[in-house]
This record gives structure tokens, C-alpha cells and sequence, in this order.
């Protein structure tokens, strides 16, 4: 069968269609629309402009997925809705507007479900996982393959670009900004009183965009899914700067994170410290591939899905 999964996010909406065949599954496609939902809320509340964004986008995806004769489509929402005032009016206008309902997931269930997922890809005993999105950062922290807790902070990319940045890329004024806003927002001691946790397995935007930055700047092998913590030191480093070199860059390979990439960087090497972490492997499984095991085909077949190798 086939089955599409819809993750309404805060920088981006992501629409990937799965082929589910029993307890395997493999990626027909993915399409997504940068719809940044996080630029829209202002004291709390996501507005009428923002709402209206998020349903207009189901409606590209609606009728991609209708012209596919795609019949079975889940759609859930983590912080970009989770974290607002009005959740309810906004699910309810989606409703209206496209038929279709939207599950909100709590912090905690996105957390497990994309752990959940990387894990398809990348089977380690030991390590902490890593969501870096637009809103929000999810951490896992696991040894002998079992969660020793899962938590989500407000803190994400695009929220603290729009909280601590003036221009599109920081200066020195707004890079100490965001410092301290991560510091304040993630708390080791409170959460994850752990000692040294080593690798970091990472989804999200950041994470793509730094190893793809990664391959460019270190001359690493296209299959290469993993960064050094010397190397992500660097490429921080770099970045930071701001200057021509790191702008042209980042213009070249990563164009649409131009504004969002250097605050999910720096929460990415501020948990890497927290941990002593000294590598970094990006996932290319996380929170749909989690949720689709978990809410559906194991809800559904009562079997433990395992992914199908893609071509």
C-alpha cells in the first residue's frame, strides 16, 4: 500500500509518500514547502496569515497526492503548532479548509518517534540523538539501545533568528544573543544529568545542511554521513564569521537555510559540548519514519516495521 505522511513543521512543511508492504516500507517520494510557520506567531499566537499559509500548503500537497490517487494521508504537527495560543482555532480552520484533521504531537512523542526512526537507519547501542527544527530541539539520550529520557525545548532555528537576529546573517551582537538563549533554553543538568555521550545522530534541516557544508569544505566522499567534532568546530568557526567566503558558501549549497543556518548550527555545537560528543552521523530516517512505524503500521499489522534498502 501506499501511505503519505504529512509533517507540518516550524520552518518547513514535509510531505513524503512511503510504499508499505507488510512489516518493510521504502520512500516512493518527498516534496516539501518552506513555509517558515514560525515567522507568523507574534506573542504566542500563530496569525490568520500564518494559518492560512499552513492550509494553503495542504492544499498543494492535496492535490499532488489526488492526482496520484493517493488515498491514505496522516498529517500531524509539532512545535509550530504545539507551542502557539490558539492550537485549537488552528486545526479547526485546517479542518475546514482541507478536510483534512491534523494531529499535534507533544514534545516528549516527537522526541521518541524521531529516535524511534533514526534508528531504522542507524542501529548504535549507544548515543544521543538530535532534532534540530525550526521551533524546537529534541534530545535523546540512549545506551544499549534504550531511551534514557526524551524531552523537547522551545528552541529552534528560525525562532531564535527571529528573536536574536537584526540582518539575514548574525553579527557579534547576535551571535552572544543567541548564546545565551540556548544556554538558558537547554539545560543538561536539568534534564540529562548523563556523563559523556558519544555519537550525536542528527535529522532535521541543520543537520542536513552542515554535512552537505561538510562534504564541500573537507572533501569528504558522497556517502559520507558523519562529521568529526574538529571538523564541525571548523565549519562554526567559518561560518561565524559572516564573511564573503562563508556567505558564498552557504549561497551555493544551502541557499533557502541563509537565515536559519547559523542559529541551528550553534545549537547543534552547543549539545555537542554539552555531551563531549566527538562525531556526528545524520540520519536520513527521523520523526515520519517514527511516526509511521509507530501510529500506523504497528497500530495497524501488529509488527515491528523494518525499512526497505533504497536504490
Amino acid at each position: 500500500m501506499k501511505q503519505a505522511i504529512i509533517d507540518i513543521g516550524s520552518n518547513s512543511m514535509r510531505l513524503t509518500l512511503y510504499e508499505v508492504n507488510g512489516a518493510k516500507f521504502k520512500i516512493f517520494f518527498k516534496e516539501k514547502i518552506m513555509a517558515g510557520l514560525a515567522g507568523y506567531i507574534e506573542n504566542g499566537v500563530l496569525s490568520a496569515e500564518g494559518i492560512e499559509c499552513a492550509y494553503t500548503g495542504l492544499l498543494d500537497f492535496r492535490e499532488m497526492l489526488e492526482t496520484l490517487g493517493i488515498e491514505r494521508v496522516a498529517i500531524f504537527a509539532t512545535a509550530s503548532l504545539r507551542n502557539i495560543k490558539n492550537t485549537q482555532e488552528a486545526v479547526t480552520a485546517i479542518k475546514v479548509a482541507t478536510g483534512y484533521t491534523v494531529e499535534v504531537i507533544g514534545g516528549e512523542e516527537e522526541a521518541s518517534f524521531g529516535y524511534l526512526g533514526a534508528m531504522l537507519e542507524i542501529n548504535l547501542p549507544d548515543g544521543v540523538f538530535v532534532d534540530i527544527g525550526g521551533a524546537s530541539t529534541e534530545i535523546v539520550p540512549f545506551e544499549n539501545g534504550q531511551m534514557l529520557a526524551a524531552a523537547s525545548f522551545e528552541v529552534g532555528s528560525l525562532s531564535l533568528y527571529r528573536e536574536c537576529v537584526k540582518n539575514i546573517l548574525p553579527g557579534g551582537g547576535s551571535l552572544k544573543r543567541i548564546r545565551k538563549t540556548i544556554a538558558e533554553k537547554i539545560d543538561q543538568k536539568s534534564f540529562f544529568p548523563f556523563a559523556k555521550q558519544s555519537p550525536l545522530v542528527c535529522v532535521g534541516g541543520t543537520a542536513r545542511a552542515a554535512l552537505k557544508l561538510a562534504r564541500k569544505l573537507y572533501d569528504l566522499p558522497i556517502g559520507c554521513h558523519s562529521v568529526s567534532r574538529e571538523q564541525l568546530e571548523s565549519l562554526c568557526a567559518l561560518l561565524y564569521r559572516g564573511d564573503r567566503t562563508a556567505t558564498e558558501l552557504v549561497l551555493k549549497l544551502v541557499p533557502d537555510r541563509i537565515h536559519t543556518l547559523i542559529p541551528g548550527m550553534m545549537i547543534l555545537q552547543h549539545i555537542c559540548a554539552l555531551f563531549q560528543a566527538d562525531e556526528v552521523i545524520v540520519s536520513k530516517y527521523g520523526v515520519r519514519e517514527g511516526y509511521l512505524c509507530r501510529k500506523i503500521i504497528q497500530l495497524e499489522q501488529n509488527i515491528t516495521p523494518t525499512p526497505k534498502t533504497e536504490n
